[in-house]
């Protein structure tokens, strides 16, 4: 086709739009035409799009029509599944002919969440097979039926193994535990090699990278993009175009892969599964350092280590010592004896690198790395090192070689783009400079009137929030303001002990049925919040990003406080250390910017149709008299903005008396 032939980008997405049965919006075309835009530039772009902009169109056809290799990388499986079933299949169909070819798409995920063939026909190599079948003597896992809740999966697992195609454990339904999973799957250090293992040529997660390896268009999420940007392996196929969708999380996930733990639990399982394999010296060096770390672990109180004790120094100095050995002994050993030997081998290897790895980071220290242990809970005390910044880390490895498009409907925080942009290792827009890659925001709206849509109530009268005690003024407050939406409230909290007290409180005052996240898996409570209008549904973090309800189920939003973190946080205190020693200002670099992405997710809650009205209520005056209120009012959705709590009401009952009207 010559350059004269070619379609308007125009027309391809008109034709995309109208083959998923939706409507062009301005939003949509204006990011179309700037992504399109930076593709061919092979610059960077950053776009909010707002809830109902049709955001994955306004990149999907553009990409498309270039021609080049695109990975898309969401943060949840919701948005993967939605590309991959319903927008791109739709979007593909509809192109061919006027692109006359066919793009090809696939998804692909981390090893471990795909079916192993070797683990589920040999067996977990060593401790993990103990307990899978309630049975007298060890038999065939068919030749009875297991009593436990793990042999039942276990079971279900071998069946679905015949007669799925992708082995990806997200396509099971209904899904197994964890632990159960752990038994049929490998991390990337465990896995044998397609070339030494007996199932290489069925390998599920082999089948997936050649799959990928095909595609025009890469489906992934951010954490496989973060282990392909970080550890030097490639693990995505090359690509000329990258689409960060969900871009609001990229930072969060990012730091999650860059960091490491270590626990005593992780431990004694290392030395577990290295106890065959190598000679008892080495062996016994393990352990001693193993029991030791635990010792020492045992007494850890949850904080940051600034400076590293010299107990701590020596132990871990020891497990790392200890770890090589082994490591250097299960390279140069081999046991015939052992069954199925090399899955044991390669087993023991990644728990022990994995040790050593993280012992090592911890006793080398850095400057450029926040070091601190985690509360004890029913998993037991940890220790963990998280990279103090992961910019320089992006700037390097995600915006030196290919177009990247960071897109999400809250990236604008205190009305423009610097902030994210910081955090992503870009200077502030326009500026270039130095290391810093060039880049360009563009803020494309919504389709959605909020000031005519929405209220943003902040409740001024109310005490302060302080970090303990119960808050009974904001508790009579909620209390009126479900009463008077007749129900229909998502109420987001601080913390989970925030949301079960009100949650308590208000099953005592009204009739209203109040839902408890953690009470029942979320999905099923938000099915039930979603398909009963008189019901509420309280809970903490999850619930600020996930919930997509529209129509009269939820007409009200409430948002206890501000959500700063907590201040003893060890990585996000050290990061607002960290600035206000560079000369910045850490506690709105930090500090605010967190309750800043947070509160414009909530807030996003509530007006996910054309059709819907309602009230966000934030009970935190703080929102209305501090200095920083400004700032976080103008990352939220630009609703009709007020402090009286009169007209909250009078707007409420109003609502609730139109949605009823509608339901007669």
């Amino acid at each position: 086709m010559t350059a004269s032939s070619s379609p308007s980008l125009a027309d391809l997405l008109h034709a995309a739009v109208t083959a998923v049965g939706g409507t062009e919006r301005p939003g949509q075309v204006t990011m179309a035409e700037a992504v399109a835009e930076a593709v061919d530039d092979n610059s960077h772009l950053l776009v909010q799009a707002g809830t109902g902009t049709g955001k994955s169109l306004g990149y999907l056809v553009p990409a498309l029509a270039h021609g080049e290799r695109v990975v898309v990388a969401t943060a949840t499986l919701a948005l993967q599944r939605q590309l991959v079933e319903r927008d791109l299949p739709r979007t593909v169909d509809a192109l061919q002919p006027l692109l006359r070819r066919r793009p090809q798409f696939a998804m692909l995920k981390g090893r471990s969440n795909y079916l192993c063939l070797h683990r589920l026909h040999e067996g977990a190599p060593q401790e993990e097979e103990q307990a899978l079948f309630d049975t007298v003597e060890p038999v065939a896992p068919t030749a009875a039926a297991p009593s436990s809740k793990l042999g039942k999966d276990l079971l279900r697992l071998r069946d679905w193994s015949d007669e799925t195609e992708t082995g990806d454990r997200d396509d099971l339904t209904p899904g197994v535990s964890d632990r159960a999973w752990s038994q049929v799957s490998v991390t990337s250090r465990e896995c044998l090699s397609a070339s030494k293992c007996a199932y290489g040529a069925e390998c599920f997660a082999e089948a997936a990278r050649e799959r990928a390896k095909l595609a025009d268009v890469v489906v992934t999420n951010h954490a496989l993009l973060a282990i392909d940007a970080i550890e030097g392996a490639p693990v995505l196929p090359s690509h000329e175009v990258l689409i960060v969708d969900e871009a609001h999380e990229l930072v969060s996930r990012v730091t999650g892969v860059a960091t490491g733990e270590l626990s005593p639990g992780q431990v004694n399982r290392a030395v577990r599964r290295a106890a065959k394999l190598v000679d008892e010296k080495a062996a016994d060096a393990l352990q001693t350092a193993s029991e030791t770390f635990e010792r020492l672990m045992e007494l850890a109180l949850p904080g940051r280590l600034e400076v590293l004790p010299e107990d701590l120094q020596y132990a871990l100095t020891a497990l790392r010592d200890a770890s090589r050995t082994v490591i250097s002994a299960i390279g140069n050993t081999r046991d015939k004896s052992v069954q199925d030997e090399d899955a044991v081998r390669k087993q023991a290897l990644a728990a022990v690198e994995s040790i050593h790895t993280v012992a090592e980071r911890i006793v080398e220290g850095s400057e450029y790395d926040v070091v601190w242990f985690a509360g004890n809970d029913r998993f037991g005390a940890s220790l963990r090192v998280a990279p103090l910044s992961v910019s320089g880390l992006l700037r390097e490895k995600l915006f030196t070689e290919r177009s990247v498009i960071l897109t999400s409907a809250t990236l604008k925080l205190g009305g423009d783009f610097n902030g994210v942009g910081a955090s992503l290792g870009l200077a502030p827009e326009g500026t270039g400079g130095g290391d810093s890659p060039q880049w360009k925001g563009v803020d494309v709206g919504s389709p959605f009137d909020y000031p005519k849509q929405g209220i943003l109530y902040v409740a001024q009268h109310l005490s302060q929030p302080g970090r303990e005690g119960s808050r009974t003024d904001m508790l009579d407050e909620l209390a009126e303001l479900v009463e008077a939406a007749g129900g229909r409230t998502l109420g987001l909290f601080s913390s989970m002990r925030a949301a079960q007290a009100a949650a308590e409180a208000l099953r005592g005052r009204l009739d209203t049925p109040i839902l408890l996240q953690g009470e029942d898996t979320l999905g099923e409570l938000i099915r039930a919040f979603a398909d009963d209008a008189r019901t509420c549904l309280f809970g903490t973090l999850s619930l600020w990003q996930g919930v997509d309800v529209p129509g009269p189920s939820c007409q009200l939003v409430v948002m206890d406080r501000v959500p700063f973190p907590r201040p003893d946080d060890p990585l996000m205190s050290a990061r607002q250390k960290a600035v206000e020693e560079a000369g910045g200002n850490g506690f709105m670099a930090v500090a605010a910017t967190h309750a800043a992405l947070l509160m414009a997710q909530g807030a996003g809650r509530l007006v996910r149709a054309s059709g819907d009205r309602g009230v966000v209520a934030v009970l935190d005056p703080r929102l209305a008299k501090a200095r920083y209120g400004s700032f976080l009012r103008a990352s939220m959705p630009d609703f009709w903005y007020t402090t009286d709590r009169n007209q909250v009401r009078r707007s409420l009952a109003a609502i609730d008396a139109a949605a009823k009207a509608e339901d007669r």
